[in-house]
């Protein structure tokens, strides 16, 4: 059977360390192989009993700074690049065990995470991978911000971003996501930010991690950083790979296009709310059903 029709999980445990981006707290994460559809869950080890919680997007309690996931009185923050690094690259069983309240940033991209996730390899598990399969349009508008999702015969996003400043103005990137065009295309983008905001969020207590190091910084006219942008359109990239971070929270991997337009984390979190309760829209099955031999499907737990 070809192997993504088949669940993974990682072949050893992985760790890393660094600090979180707002907290500026360090943290020490490990990530280690699961079962077959145990999919991807976030264990505290630094509290009692060391409670875990599902990557879903029904546990998403925060997404004004970051995508913040909890349940029953703990949280875990800033999960989205590595989500995004796990679904990018086809991992579908995993836990993931930190001991703080948020993931490390590391250099603001999921570059580090990917190569981590990479050096682990991967076990190809016996039993069949299930997506989530849209059959019907589904769109969200709000302003000047517009996400949908349509039926399509791969998982594709194309997203448009829209600033007024010269170096970014409007940037479009459309990408059939594949584990090897993201990592080599998407995996890389880091974070960005603009200087008046970085500074403003240090007065007020937040991003206390924040660097150059971990955030493309722009000023009026000009990127800060050092070693300048690591793609033309950089800035675009990143917004798909946060995408990509959002909508792996469906908790299952996606047969779909997604189209966003000035989007972010609390307005794609919308569209999962209302994939869900769309379900006339959406059917879960393996690779066969997708393709229009309808395999038997599972029920999605949520």
């Amino acid at each position: 059977m070809h192997r993504n029709r088949l669940q993974k999980t990682l072949g050893k445990d992985v760790t890393c360390a660094g600090i979180g981006v707002h907290s500026g707290k360090q943290v020490h994460l490990r990530i280690r192989p699961a079962p077959v559809n145990h999919g991807i869950r976030f264990a505290r080890i630094d509290l009692p009993g060391q409670p875990s919680v599902p990557a879903r997007f029904n546990k998403v309690v925060d997404t004004s700074l970051a995508t913040v996931i909890g349940t029953d009185g703990f949280i875990v923050s800033t999960i989205e690049h590595l989500m995004a690094a796990l679904s990018g690259l086809g991992i579908d069983n995993a836990q993931v065990e930190v001991d703080a309240h948020e993931l490390p940033i590391m250099d603001g991209s999921a570059g580090p995470f990917v190569r981590l996730l990479q050096s682990a390899g991967t076990i190809v598990q016996d039993a069949p991978r299930y997506y989530l399969i849209i059959e019907q349009p589904l769109e969200l508008t709000e302003a000047d911000k517009f996400v949908g999702i349509y039926p399509a015969p791969h998982y594709r996003i194309t997203c448009t971003i829209e600033y007024a400043h010269p170096l970014i103005r409007t940037q479009t990137r459309d990408v059939v996501i594949t584990p090897d065009r993201f990592a080599k295309e998407i995996a890389a983008a880091r974070t960005f930010g603009f200087l008046h905001e970085v500074e403003y969020m240090k007065k007020y207590g937040l991003a206390q991690g924040g660097s150059l190091d971990n955030v493309v910084v722009i000023d009026q006219d000009q990127v800060l950083n050092d070693d300048g942008l690591r793609f033309e359109d950089e800035f675009v990239r990143h917004k798909l790979l946060d995408c990509i971070g959002d909508f792996s929270l469906l908790g299952l991997p996606l047969i779909g296009h997604v189209v966003a337009k000035r989007s972010g984390h609390a307005f794609n979190h919308a569209l999962l709310e209302k994939i869900f309760l769309e379900k006339g829209a959406w059917r879960t099955g393996t690779l066969e059903a997708a393709a229009g031999r309808r395999a038997p499907v599972k029920q999605l737990a949520i």
